[in-house]
């Protein structure tokens, strides 16, 4: 009789599994319109709330804190817990956050409802584990593979959908309707997919060393603002802003390097690959969060003046070619850096990314001129990282994989982040007190400076170079 029952265990997981994976497609889809939605809107959300630019950067930037903190403990957490069960927890976190910005009507709470949101970084490091647990390795390849798919589909969505939906609605449906979606996966995800059990032997978090990193950040970032806000602050205040983020940094190292499973293996920074791909990343990054920050900015300034007055529809199809080429860039940064090597492939971004600021500080009067530039740094910052992530992964013992990009996700988080702030604040010290918006010469500088940060690539590549042949 055992041999004659019916193969229900053959069939019924193979339905079962088409289920859930299209339903953690639709997930990674929703969250990823959820994230993008932020920078064609910018401008809009700044007007709104009366806010400042540097004010307005802090709103993308909350999301990218709690992501930095997340990526590298997703995984930790799935393993100690279940992977089904800490997706679908971070999920809850994720629709709270994206609610509460739904109805925010100020930034506090605008801020709050994006660092909330920020726990969706864990979401794909744990789909890929539940896929992989789940499935054979041809089909889950193919199943990771529509994963990074969707959620590319989504910031491509979201980033066309957030100018329709804020003109139609309000803004804050821009964030209420992909966080609906966002809720409809997750329970559907939650009522198909098989559970997974917890690893008993799985590592502790390091829970001391992410809330010191994300104080560090958030400390860093709020310090930009303040003293670059309507008056500043006096000298003693911006010194104890400074010894502030600092200790709070020196706080971070030492639990990092005393702890038995850091977040952020610094250990591992010792290793030559592994610090130059480090300081490569934070470089490229930075200069990238610049463009991604002072673009929508310009493109959203009154068309009275030197800009273009667009509204956010046309701000998120202005952007949408850099979208797609950031999408490109991911699959072709691997193979470029297997073909030519990752420093080679960050020369000719860093070459690119370079060229094209300082052309944009000089040639900034037509709205495809600033698409174009988009585009191209998106593309080049996207293959440049890529690269560098995929060169890492083959130069370290095949154990220490895991921890070495953890490490450079992490810094591509902070470096976008600190660009993204840091062209706020420039903006800020440039407004014209007469018209209340940035000046054209503050744009010009932040282009300049994203231009030098790009070319600094180029330093580091040879310096690293001369260090790895001395």
């Amino acid at each position: 009789m055992e041999r004659t029952s019916p193969p229900e265990a053959a069939v019924s997981p193979v339905r079962t599994g088409r289920l859930w994976i299209g339903a953690l497609g639709i997930l990674a889809l929703a969250l990823g319109a959820l994230q993008s939605v932020v920078e064609p809107a910018l401008p809009l959300l700044q007007r709104e709330l009366g806010v400042s630019p540097a004010e307005g950067a802090l709103v993308g930037n909350a999301l990218l804190v709690t992501g930095a903190v997340i990526a590298p403990v997703a995984g930790k957490l799935g393993d100690r817990h279940g992977g089904k069960r800490v997706l679908v927890r971070l999920m809850a976190v994720v629709s709270v956050g994206g609610l509460l910005a739904g109805l925010a009507p100020n930034l506090p709470m605008l801020l709050l409802g994006q660092i909330l949101q920020g726990a969706m970084v864990g979401a794909l490091p744990l789909s890929f584990i539940l896929v992989r647990t789940h499935l054979a390795a041809g089909t889950s390849q193919a199943a990771i593979g529509l994963v990074v798919a969707l959620f590319t589909g989504g910031g491509i969505v979201g980033t066309a959908m957030a100018g329709p939906i804020a003109e139609a609605l309000s803004w804050q449906w821009m964030f209420t309707l992909p966080t609906l979606a966002v809720i409809a996966a997750t329970s559907a995800v939650a009522l198909l997919m098989p559970h997974d059990p917890p690893v008993r032997s799985a590592p502790g978090i390091d829970w001391p060393g992410a809330v010191l990193l994300s104080g560090t950040l958030l400390a860093f970032m709020l310090g930009l603002v303040t003293v670059t806000g309507d008056g500043g602050l006096p000298p003693l205040a911006v010194g104890a802003l400074a010894v502030g983020a600092a200790a709070l940094a020196t706080g971070w190292v030492a639990v990092e390097r005393r702890a038995a499973s850091p977040m952020v293996d610094l250990r591992m920074l010792a290793k030559p690959a592994m610090w130059h791909a480090c300081v490569l990343t934070l470089v490229i990054t930075t200069g990238y969060g610049m463009v991604t920050l002072l673009l929508p900015q310009l493109f959203g300034v009154s068309a009275d003046g030197y800009g273009f007055g667009a509204g956010t529809t046309e701000i998120g199809l202005l952007l949408l070619p850099g979208v797609l080429a950031g999408a490109v860039s991911d699959s072709v940064g691997g193979i470029a850096a297997r073909r030519f090597g990752p420093r080679a492939v960050v020369v000719a971004g860093a070459v690119v990314t370079a060229a094209t600021m300082i052309a944009l500080a000089a040639l900034h009067s037509a709205e495809w001129q600033l698409a174009l530039a988009k585009a191209l740094t998106a593309f080049a910052a996207g293959v440049g990282t890529t690269a560098l992530l995929a060169g890492t992964a083959t130069a370290v013992e095949a154990e220490d994989v895991g921890i070495a990009t953890g490490l450079l996700v992490v810094t591509r988080v902070i470096g976008a982040a600190l660009g993204a702030q840091g062209a706020g604040a420039i903006l800020v010290a440039g407004v014209d007190p007469t018209t209340g918006q940035p000046a054209e010469s503050a744009f010009v500088t932040g282009f300049a400076v994203a231009g030098v940060v790009a070319a600094l690539s180029l330093l580091v590549v040879r310096v690293t170079r001369r260090g790895a042949q001395a």
